[in-house]
């Protein structure tokens, strides 16, 4: 195929068409795609701007424009230069106005309004950064989630991704020499998910992570039958105490997270506390 140019204008920070047209390429094998990326377009004179842009690298025009405008000026001039030009949200913006029976405020930028779920989520990536790798243990009570898992299991950046949709996550590296303290197991607010992965895969992982820090020697850190006996630690502790486990081999952060979030909804869904741990090893 050619090359595609497309076009993204936003009159906020872009962030929701970066995300739909990262999804939708995705299903798209050796897709040759320049991205020209527009964000706080609010606008005529900036608008007008960026149409010399899009005579100049003809292509598809993504947009989420609600200043109506803008928006009509947008499609005039994508109509005028032969343009495609496609409303990213439409349809499930006048789905949505159908079913509450009201309009849509038209209001750019505001998922991004600083009211109590922003400052909740800002919060939450306080509270996740300061208990990463079992840090600040004797807080975790007032975690949502707590992660464990041997080390290079994923358990800092799924912590990361889970705060910025705003749960407080602490995390905590499970090693055989070093049991973790016993207030683990006697947690009852957050839900507390085991990350595993395939002994292999952790070996290749540590292996590239040692070669980022000019360590070329071997060690137990990296031994195949050390680092199975690690998996096999971490694996009966969460089968002891009933903790959920994540297999995280094949999964990225974002699928990961999900099913972490999933398996939080249906906690809160059952009003069911998690069952505390009485089984460390």
């Amino acid at each position: 195929m050619s090359r595609l140019h497309l076009h993204l204008l936003s009159d906020s920070t872009g962030e929701t068409l970066e995300m739909v047209v990262k999804a939708s390429l995705a299903q798209f094998e050796n897709a040759d795609v320049i991205r020209h990326f527009w964000p706080m377009v609010r606008s005529n004179q900036h608008l007008d701007r960026i149409v010399e842009e899009l005579a100049a690298n003809p292509g598809l025009v993504l947009f989420t424009l609600v200043n109506p405008d803008i928006r009509r000026r947008l499609e005039e001039r994508c109509r005028a230069l032969g343009l495609p030009h496609v409303a990213a949200l439409d349809a499930v913006t006048s789905s949505l106005e159908e079913l509450f029976g009201q309009e849509a405020r038209g209001r750019p930028g505001r998922q991004h309004a600083l009211d109590d779920a922003y400052f909740r989520r800002v919060d939450a990536i306080h509270f996740t950064i300061a208990h990463d790798d079992g840090i600040a243990w004797e807080e975790w009570e007032d975690s949502d989630i707590l992660l464990a898992g041997v080390s290079r299991s994923s358990k800092t950046p799924t912590s990361i991704y889970l705060a910025n949709r705003g749960y407080k996550v602490a995390n905590i590296p499970l090693v055989v020499e070093s049991p973790p303290p016993p207030s683990l197991f006697q947690l009852r607010h957050p839900l507390i998910v085991g990350l595993t992965t395939a002994p292999r895969r952790l070996v290749q992982i540590r292996r590239n992570r040692l070669l980022t820090l000019n360590e070329g020697n071997e060690t137990d850190y990296v031994d195949e039958e050390r680092v199975e006996k690690e998996v096999a630690f971490a694996r009966r502790m969460f089968a002891d105490n009933g903790w959920p486990v994540i297999d995280v081999t094949r999964r990225s952060i974002e699928e990961t997270a999900a099913a972490i979030i999933r398996l939080y909804n249906e906690r809160e869904a059952r009003d069911i506390p998690p069952r505390i741990g009485t089984k460390p090893i």
